[in-house]
């Protein structure tokens, strides 16, 4: 699976976070300070990552920043990215299966090096429901940035 992945820093886990990808067999395209010839500001990092997964150039991205939240935002303004900020195993594994979530982000402060490998073990065993009222959810957050503001 083809990767994209970002980062504000290298701090924590983020100079892990290729590696650990790479050696579980997924091809990564690196962006913000993982990508030394790109601005590494959180928003635009993440950004470029959540643009490589809705241009069909990456299948997942995972987005990080200091707290994660700013990432997440970021990657959820790219229309047909979803973007679940997980700080555990449990949450990952339903982003994927209740929300169908193709980035992850996660907080360089918070998720350390074991944390990481279980996280990555539930988020890449993770599969999107089937069920209806899922499928439904999330059909309805996709089409939420297309709808006219009611005012």
């Amino acid at each position: 699976m083809r990767i994209s992945v970002s980062s504000d820093m290298t701090s924590g886990v983020a100079g892990k976070l290729v590696a650990e990808l790479e050696s579980r067999g997924h091809e990564v395209l690196t962006h913000g300070a993982l990508s030394p010839e790109e601005r590494d500001d959180w928003a635009w990092a993440s950004e470029a990552a959540a643009r490589d997964v809705a241009d069909g150039r990456a299948d997942q991205a995972v987005v990080c920043c200091w707290t994660g939240t700013g990432a997440s935002i970021a990657a959820n303004k790219v229309p047909g990215v979803r973007a679940a900020l997980c700080a555990d195993a449990y949450t990952a594994q339903g982003a994927r299966r209740w929300n169908d979530a193709n980035a992850l982000a996660l907080s360089l402060r918070v998720v350390s090096e074991p944390l990481l490998g279980e996280i990555l073990d539930a988020w890449f065993a993770g599969a999107a429901s089937e069920e209806p009222d899922d499928r439904a959810n999330v059909a309805h957050v996709d089409g939420i940035a297309a709808q006219p503001s009611a005012r």
